[in-house]
């Protein structure tokens, strides 16, 4: 039984919370995940007494979990741009980008997409190709696109200059330097070449990536039609194209790209995108992302999205880049210089509102700053944030969790603890501060997290 691992505590399934709770994992999968009397009676006895042992001999005072200790599923962010320093959109190799994989992942991210930004086409196929390097070695599970084929206007942080037509033909190019790990595209449906026969969107599905709809000034007529066009897509394919899906699973549905930021506002007399989107995930046709830190949205608009559509249809995500987990100062989000204050991303020099609103995730700017450019915070405090807000504990967890899952095909294999799914696992505190993070079973060091 030496690689048995047993973690015991407040354990946190799809829709519920064991209090007296276990999870028992082996040859880096679940193998059980209930209450400590079910556990006993599947004959997992000898595992949870021989944990005990050990945990006494270690840190006798230890030998039992601290009251509130949480177990959850590892967390699954699919946007984040870097942290630790390391900012994916501007990585030259595989090395200085695992730094920010491991700065999140020490924090209960064991699956993440590493998201680019907007660049000149070069230069997006020359990250794409350094990126695939760690998507193949099993470090990411694979790269979220975030432009070029966005709005001008609701750009946010991305590069005026590198914003494009859809290109077809970019589309396939960047998937092949991504080596067939390109997962997720961001859009805007008004962008000329992005919707109808023939388009970036259609191109998308092909290659089997999701198209996410965002930075976006489009009407709520140009969003529904994209979203049509891409739900139909993708009932029409099996989605299970790309590696390392199990056999037979299918991706998505669609998403929205940090709902509400860099995108137009909802008026009651132009809905504009927003509303589209909430209509589309409320009917189980989209599912949206929420950068619910406290700095992107307030906890109230968090909580009314749980509300209105259900957990099932969010995804919190961190929109991170490479300032995660670092001090404040300067840094680089691709061609764009960021200035981090008090823990706040903005681009750092500033642009009137005639020529941009909203931030990189598009939030709106206060005067005299500019643009929000990413986020500083894990997903694991993304998580807290929202249950600090009013979102019930499971809900937030489900949404970081099977929900990510979910879109990028992978249920039952990531973002669960049910009993055959990689032994991915979080343990925190009463307050959501990681205390320990398994991946595959091995303990990952969480030092300074």
């Amino acid at each position: 039984m030496s690689d048995v691992v047993v973690v015991r505590g407040r354990v946190v399934l799809g829709s519920s919370v064991v209090d007296d709770g276990v999870v028992v994992t082996s040859g880096g999968r679940v193998t059980f995940s209930g209450s400590v009397a079910d556990a006993v009676a599947a004959g997992h006895g000898p595992a949870l007494e021989q944990a005990r042992e050990q945990a006494l001999k270690l840190a006798p005072d230890q030998a039992q979990p601290a009251p509130g200790t949480l177990v959850l599923p590892g967390l699954v962010d699919l946007h984040n741009h870097g942290g630790g320093g390391a900012s994916f959109p501007d990585v030259t190799s595989a090395g200085e980008a695992l730094a920010g994989v491991l700065e999140h992942r020490a924090h209960g991210t064991t699956t993440l997409l590493a998201s680019l930004v907007t660049a000149q086409p070069e230069v997006l196929l020359a990250r794409a190709a350094v990126l695939a390097e760690l998507a193949e070695a099993g470090e990411i599970e694979g790269l979220h696109a975030e432009g070029p084929f966005l709005s001008y206007r609701r750009r946010g942080a991305h590069n005026p200059a590198d914003l494009q037509e859809g290109s077809v033909e970019l589309v396939r190019d960047l998937a092949a330097a991504a080596r067939g790990y390109l997962r997720t595209m961001t859009i805007a449906p008004e962008v000329p070449g992005v919707t109808g026969p023939g388009g970036v969107a259609e191109a998308l599905v092909a290659a089997g990536v999701l198209p996410s709809l965002g930075h976006t000034d489009g009407s709520t007529e140009q969003a529904e039609a994209l979203i049509e066009q891409v739900t139909s897509a993708l009932r029409a394919s099996s989605g299970s194209g790309a590696p390392g899906r199990p056999a037979g699973t299918t991706a998505g549905p669609m998403t929205a790209t940090h709902l509400f930021n860099g995108m137009r506002p909802l008026h009651h007399r132009q809905p504009g995108p927003i509303a589209a989107c909430l209509a589309a995930a409320a009917r189980g046709d989209m599912v949206v992302e929420l950068v619910g830190d406290g700095v992107h949205l307030d906890p109230a608009t968090v909580r009314s999205v749980f509300d209105m559509v259900g957990a099932d249809q969010v995804l919190l995500v961190t929109d991170a880049m490479a300032a995660a987990g670092m001090a404040d100062g300067r840094y680089d989000l691709g061609p764009m210089s960021v200035e981090v204050r008090h823990g706040v991303a903005r681009i750092a020099t500033p642009v009137s509102d005639t020529q941009v609103t909203g931030g990189t995730s598009g939030s709106d700017t206060g005067e005299g700053e500019g643009p929000i450019a990413g986020g500083t915070a894990h997903l694991v405090d993304v998580v807290r944030c929202a249950v600090e807000g009013g979102v019930p504990l499971v809900d937030a967890v489900r949404s970081a969790t099977a929900v990510p899952a979910r879109v990028l095909g992978l249920t039952g294999e990531v973002g669960t603890l049910q009993p055959g799914a990689r032994a991915d696992v979080l343990v925190t505190d009463a307050g959501l501060r990681p205390l320990r993070v398994l991946r595959h079973g091995v303990d990952v060091d969480v030092a300074g997290a």
